[in-house]
């Protein structure tokens, strides 16, 4: 124990301040070289030893001569658009009032209704028909497991088929006052 210069109130060794007068004392850790300090030197350069160590595993690993790495870039023309904007009409039994899709074609649509397969495909034709009878045009039926873009194991009565989403976003309307639930959907093998 020592006391302090100013105010004799007795200290711990190894105290900073007085806690009573809040003099700074002589024999605190403050009075000589900060071990904290110093020790982020040899730190520091054992961590620049790391990372240039790291870099020259890395570029030995890559080969690093650099070679003849060639970036090749894509370049062309601007699109045009095509003379008519709707894709061909689904073809299909024209008794029947009910299309398919057509073959390879990647297009948007409007579903109208998505059923599931385990119910087989009439409940799905017959909702086709019905909106066919109530004025939609180009109505069908297709298998979403042929389809990239549709979850797999559904009947999807769709009306139209159209080269854009703008397209079928426009015809959504009409769609609308034959069933609420109709949305845009784009239609890709």
């Amino acid at each position: 124990m020592t006391s302090c210069p100013r105010c004799r109130v007795p200290a711990a060794t190894g105290q900073e301040y007085c806690l009573e007068c809040g003099l700074r004392l002589a024999g605190g850790p403050a009075a000589g070289p900060r071990s904290g300090v110093a020790g982020w030197v040899p730190r520091s350069a054992l961590a620049a030893l790391v990372a240039l160590a790291g870099g020259a595993v890395a570029i030995a690993a890559t080969g690093g001569g650099g070679g003849d790495t060639q970036v090749v870039t894509a370049t062309g023309g601007f699109a045009t658009l095509p003379s008519s904007s709707t894709l061909p009409s689904p073809a299909g039994d024209a008794s029947a009032g009910v299309a398919d899709w057509p073959s390879g074609e990647d297009g948007w649509t409007i579903v109208l209704a998505s059923l599931p397969q385990t119910r087989g495909s009439k409940p799905a034709i017959a909702r086709a028909r019905q909106a066919r009878a109530r004025g939609l045009q180009a109505v069908g039926v297709l298998d979403s497991s042929r389809y990239a873009s549709l979850r797999p194991g559904y009947w999807i009565v769709f009306s139209g088929v159209y080269a854009s989403e703008a397209e079928a976003t426009s015809a959504l309307g009409s769609a609308r006052e034959v069933t609420r639930a109709a949305t845009v959907r784009h239609i890709v093998p």
